[in-house]
């Protein structure tokens, strides 16, 4: 099984953890490097509210401000909304998670 890939971010540090359901959490790269990666895939942003966004990230800033591409919200596991583009402000993310395994 291929981990998937998760970045925790606070305002202290902040950490990409690769993750599977057979193997512990384990330290791969960096946290730049992950958000490189996810360009132009899908991803799932989860905001301190616990409102999940998924989408295709298009951009990031470093404050991490993100824009997403055909954004689906989700409360509690349910699709409540779909938007063509969604704009999140970096201080509402508590994480962003690859949706598909890199």
């Amino acid at each position: 099984m291929k981990p998937h890939e998760l970045i925790a971010l606070d305002t202290n540090h902040s950490t990409k953890i690769a993750m599977s359901s057979a193997e512990g959490p384990t330290h791969t790269g960096s946290p730049t490097d992950f958000l490189k990666g996810v360009v132009g895939k899908r991803v799932i942003v989860r905001l301190n509210s616990g409102v999940d966004y998924r989408g295709v990230l298009s951009c990031l800033d470093g404050f991490m401000n993100i824009a997403l591409e055909q954004t689906e919200e989700y409360v509690n596991g349910n699709r409540t909304n779909s938007y063509g583009d969604a704009f999140i402000r970096g201080n509402n993310v508590l994480y962003i998670s690859a949706a598909e395994p890199l």
